[in-house]
């Protein structure tokens, strides 16, 4: 089924000023990437070529152009093997330009929170996550809904300002 959604990178390269993305999940569906590390494979990060993606790409390209990218965690502590593996590979998200934190969940109890992952982009376009019980995308959908995105923008703001930085956050 075609979707009108446009995509994530359309999306950003539409932003002018800011990107937030904020993950609820523990687990996402797993990838050739996370299931290499739970054999025991780790990435040469000086050799940047065998792990640069075209995600990476796009997101030094925005920052280069002046868009301030910011990436929120609330993970369950003791975090799950794929959080671990999410903050092994989140160098990579940090080496291109994104500001990465985490929040461990029990802080996070206080905090009116939508109930999907998003991404809002300069603060007036989300583009929400929609996912299966096992982590898969099931559909994006996109809102300028002003109480859905206010909603958003002030979870994220209230997550960010109690979240540990990545290099500061142990697993």
């Amino acid at each position: 089924m075609p979707s009108s959604v446009p995509s994530f990178a359309e999306l950003l390269g539409q932003c002018e000023r800011s990107a937030v993305h904020l993950e609820l999940r523990d687990s996402y569906a797993p990838t050739p990437r996370f299931e290499a590390w739970e054999r025991g494979e780790r990435i040469d990060w000086e050799d940047c070529a065998s792990w640069w993606h075209p995600y990476d790409q796009l997101i030094t390209d925005s920052v280069a152009r002046g868009v301030v990218i910011r990436r929120a965690r609330i993970v369950s502590e003791p975090v799950s093997d794929y959080i671990r593996w999410e903050h092994y590979v989140t160098r990579a998200n940090v080496i291109a330009g994104e500001q990465v934190r985490w929040l461990p969940r029990r802080q996070a109890t206080d905090i009116p929170l939508p109930g999907n992952d998003f991404w809002l982009f300069d603060g007036a376009v989300l583009r929400v996550h929609h996912f299966s019980g096992d982590g898969v995308v099931v559909e994006d959908e996109i809102t300028k809904d002003p109480d859905t995105v206010k909603l958003c923008s002030t979870a994220f703001e209230a997550v960010w300002e109690r979240a540990v930085p990545h290099h500061q956050y142990r697993v």
